[in-house]
């Protein structure tokens, strides 16, 4: 790409919470900025869950990153997928050829899925970190229940009607819940030859309790709350084998044909492409103004990197934090442009947890407030719409949620093809 000014080049890479609340703080800056993404869109990924479970279509949690920042006449947009980092050049590379020079460099390009060095179960058990994923999961969701609608082998039958869901966090917690009621209340009327109602879901978690950043009471909360539900609650046992027909954990072999995994994440290459150290989980160990050790130019942010609060404890890796990253990554580059070399360490500050199960309960923990139940839920509902982008989505989602909370019925049920059809007039 061509150098059209003289003034400092920052680029983000990332469109994600990190990266937009870069470009957003970066706002005045006398700077040419560029965002890089792999995709043209910013994700709500809070929420996309409920696209999986068929409570809301993916047009309502995405917004293209153009739109966002259209108006920002110092921001240019590429739509492109980063193959290299050249420190020396100041260059970031991406797969198509084309080079983008910095000055200043803020990567924020989150995690993708993590097997724990057993990659080949990926294909019988995908994660949940992208609209395709999303709209994938939701397809065999609902094809799990059209196949078992004529199958007539009733173990068969009993498999295509058992979910299991690797991972007791807050994506498979609010997973379990959403797809014991979906099939339990949404389409319980639905079918003819089968009763949805009857359907196993089964989450399993190989530490003691689900939820383990929660407080161990609020554990045990989410726990009773699932299994009121009907989901079936595995703890303290390592799923040591995933297969196309079921999983083996703690011993147990469980027949299912819709396997979801939502145990770990491993961080981006970010740290691969500057050649720098980075631990188990590929997060890259940065300073404590979060710059890249060597590269006071370079900046990670969000789930790229791995941080401490000022007690020591782990930055977690929510948006929230990805936020906080990126306005500070942003901060700094503003002080040094300005000429201030003062130190600037990265304070994360934690406003607290939120998980939901299902459409009438949720448990929220803000240190000094913690509430569960159904006043938790509409706590957790309007912090949701709070964060969302547009007045329109705000409404639309709020009203959506309303009327599955009155009616358990949820509308996104389309089953869309994973591959193109012919159709003849």
């Amino acid at each position: 790409m061509q150098d059209r000014t003289n003034r400092p080049r920052i680029v983000i890479v990332g469109g994600g919470f990190g990266g937009l609340a870069a470009v957003s703080e970066l706002k005045g800056a006398d700077a040419d900025i560029t965002l890089i993404d792999r995709r043209n869109h910013h994700l709500f990924q809070p929420l996309l869950y409920q696209v999986a479970t068929t409570s809301l279509g993916p047009s309502e949690i995405a917004w293209p990153i153009r739109q966002l920042v259209h108006k920002r006449q110092n921001v240019t947009t590429l739509l492109g997928k980063v193959a290299a980092i050249d420190t020396q050049a100041s260059l970031v590379r991406l797969e198509d050829g084309t080079s983008v020079p910095f000055d200043w460099l803020i990567l924020a390009t989150g995690a993708q899925h993590a097997y724990f060095g057993h990659d080949d179960w990926e294909p019988f058990a995908p994660g949940l970190k992208t609209l395709e994923d999303a709209t994938a999961m939701r397809r065999r969701l609902l094809m799990a229940f059209e196949k078992a609608e004529l199958e007539t082998n009733p173990d068969r039958r009993k498999a295509l009607l058992t979910f299991a869901i690797i991972g007791g966090g807050a994506t498979g917690v609010e997973l379990a819940g959403a797809i014991i009621e979906l099939a339990r209340i949404t389409l319980r009327d639905d079918f003819r030859n089968i009763h949805p109602e009857q359907a196993r879901v089964v989450l399993i978690e190989a530490g003691p309790r689900v939820l383990a950043n929660f407080k161990p009471e609020m554990s045990a909360y989410a726990e009773r709350a699932l299994k009121e539900l009907g989901v079936e609650v595995a703890l303290g046992q390592a799923v040591t084998e995933v297969r196309a027909d079921g999983v083996v954990y703690g011993g147990t072999e469980l027949k299912s044909a819709t396997i979801i995994w939502a145990a770990g994440v491993l961080a981006s290459p970010a740290a691969k492409w500057l050649g720098v150290e980075a631990d188990r989980a590929g997060r890259i160990k940065v300073d404590d103004d979060l710059s890249v050790p060597g590269h006071p130019n370079i900046f990670a942010v969000g789930d790229t990197v791995t941080a401490t609060t000022p007690g020591g404890k782990p930055v977690p890796g929510i948006g929230d934090a990805a936020k906080q990253g990126g306005r500070h990554a942003a901060r700094v580059i503003i002080a040094r442009l300005l000429g201030d070399t003062a130190p600037m360490p990265f304070r994360y500050r934690h406003l607290g947890d939120i998980a939901t199960i299902g459409r009438s309960r949720a448990l929220i923990d803000f240190g000094w407030l913690t509430l569960t139940g159904g006043i938790g839920w509409w706590t957790w509902g309007l912090a949701h719409i709070y964060f969302l982008i547009g007045l329109k989505n705000r409404i639309f989602i709020a009203l959506n949620w309303l009327w599955i909370y009155l009616t358990g019925y949820r509308s996104a049920r389309l089953i869309t093809q994973d591959t193109p059809t012919t159709t003849k007039d």
